[in-house]
């Protein structure tokens, strides 16, 4: 098995990537929402395709105002455009470190679970073997392993 993590981060290094974190949670926390499920799928949503869309309406609203409905507020969607214009690099740059940080943890965790099953598997051979130290080891970890029982829905 190739081992492809195989990471130790300075405590300076980490005590750095945390205040870096902690000064983007303070500086976009409070900016940021949270939306509900629901809220999420009833949105009508912008993708990549309707940028340049959006960015020609707001062109038009200012040249061609006489077709704006009398409820737009274009004022709010400049700054919402300008919102997405400065926070969307942003989060392309945080998702792609985030995908990188699940995949290292992904492959590190693997790479530590397949050494610990085999462990565990030589402790259950030592088991049937008689070797007497390996019960307490096996009873320990054995509970990693047990089935629970599933959950019946709640009744109505």
């Amino acid at each position: 098995m190739e081992n492809k993590v195989s990471i130790e981060i300075s405590p300076a290094d980490l005590q750095a990537i945390k205040d870096a974190i902690a000064v983007l949670q303070a500086k976009l926390g409070p900016l940021l929402i949270a939306l509900t499920d629901e809220e999420r799928r009833s949105l009508f949503k912008m993708g990549e395709a309707s940028r340049p869309f959006v960015e020609k309406v707001l062109e038009y609203v200012v040249t061609n105002p006489e077709f704006l409905p009398p409820f737009t507020n274009v004022e709010e969607m400049q700054k919402d455009w300008k919102a997405i214009s400065e926070l969307l690099p942003i989060f392309n740059a945080l998702s792609q470190l985030c995908s990188n940080l699940d995949d290292t943890l992904m492959e590190a965790g693997s790479e530590v679970m397949v050494p610990s099953t085999a462990y565990y598997k030589s402790a259950q051979m030592a088991v049937k073997l008689g070797v007497p130290s390996a019960k307490p080891v096996v009873a320990d970890l054995m509970v990693r392993w047990e089935r629970k029982p599933k959950k019946s829905p709640p009744k109505e």
